[in-house]
């Protein structure tokens, strides 16, 4: 015969009536899965996590999950897989996952960087007008990225074609590393890429700078990364991108008021991340071609737009309308006494 406990009920009543209070109070802990890239045009993700500025506005049960990529085709694709919820990217792929999607996966809710990107080439090459780039080797750091789609822009505006076009203009989609060790090694004739990836072309491995991609765009201003959150993301937790966006004010802002103090900040997290930082005159030339802005630049996104339609790269004449969701950094700036977005369509 099997014997009962006649006080186990009690037990377990007392054990519900102890557990249960700790159980209310205790806080799920939320996680925000970042991604960017170690370039001086994601400055903020790189000073503003180092400072704990994000942390601090997000709170202690917020925990933040960095990613890193090479460039933002890869980020997109972490995007659509899922693994990303807030993410510091270019124009172009920025673009293109979201026509992709048919507009749906993500939205634009902030600048992050202007200029940052230049065209390197070899000192030992007679590059000396866009005509002596016939039959040459050129380097992006990803197909369709943005440096990508300047790249193809630029050739085809000076009325010269791809190999894969047509012509004879070879370009090669690498790693930024990787264009590194093909520049040393005389394997490529020119890059265009991000900083510091350009001044580091010039300093390390002899090249020179070509063009300065700020002076194809009005006011020498061009969207070089942005800030983009999944639409999941955005209407389940608007108050944490909320948080977000004031800490990437409040950090852009310190950026550009302490530019020495974030340089060698930015150099100390680019050494942890790649094991390797910056000497102090690549890291000043570098730094000197980024403008640190919030302002969405919208007219040049746009522009780039259109740049990716008319090569191939997105199958239909984009509509963005959907993309920008700006009303929360407006949110911030105006609470902040910085004013509504005053570049909105710059």
């Amino acid at each position: 015969m099997q014997l009962t406990n006649p006080l186990r009920p009690i037990v377990l009543i007392v054990v519900i009536l102890f557990s249960s209070p700790c159980a209310l109070l205790a806080k799920e802990e939320k996680s925000i899965r970042v991604g960017f890239f170690p370039n001086l045009t994601h400055a903020q993700p790189l000073v503003g996590l180092a400072r704990g500025s994000f942390q601090a506005r997000l709170g202690a049960d917020v925990k933040i999950d960095t990613k890193l990529f090479n460039a933002g085709p890869a980020l997109m694709e972490a995007v659509f897989a899922g693994g990303i919820d807030i993410g510091y990217i270019g124009p172009g792929p920025m673009i293109n996952g979201f026509i992709r999607s048919g507009g749906e996966i993500v939205r634009m809710v902030a600048g992050a960087a202007s200029g940052g990107a230049v065209f390197v080439v070899r000192q030992d090459v007679k590059i000396d007008s866009p005509k002596d780039l016939e039959g040459k080797t050129l380097a992006s750091p990803q197909l369709g990225n943005t440096q990508d789609i300047s790249l193809r822009i630029y050739l085809r505006n000076n009325g010269l074609k791809t190999k894969g076009s047509g012509g004879n203009v070879g370009v090669i989609p690498i790693h930024n590393p990787d264009i590194m060790n093909l520049f040393r090694e005389k394997q490529i004739d020119g890059a265009w890429v991000p900083e510091p990836w350009g001044a580091r072309l010039v300093h390390e491995t002899g090249g020179r700078v070509f063009l300065d991609e700020r002076d194809l765009w009005r006011n020498k201003r061009f969207a070089a990364a942005s800030v983009i959150v999944t639409t999941g993301f955005l209407l389940e937790y608007p108050e944490l991108v909320e948080k977000w966006l004031r800490a990437h004010v409040e950090v852009t802002e310190w950026i550009n008021a302490h530019p020495e103090e974030a340089k060698e900040i930015i150099n100390a997290e680019l050494k942890r991340i790649t094991t390797k930082g910056l000497p102090k005159e690549i890291l000043n030339e570098a730094f000197g071609r980024v403008e640190f802005t919030y302002e969405p630049l919208v007219e040049s996104i746009n522009t780039f737009a259109d740049y990716a339609y008319e090569l191939g790269f997105l199958r239909q004449k984009p509509d963005l309308s959907n993309l920008y969701q700006l009303d929360l950094l407006d949110k911030v700036l105006t609470e902040d006494g910085l004013g509504p977005i005053t570049a909105a369509t710059e």
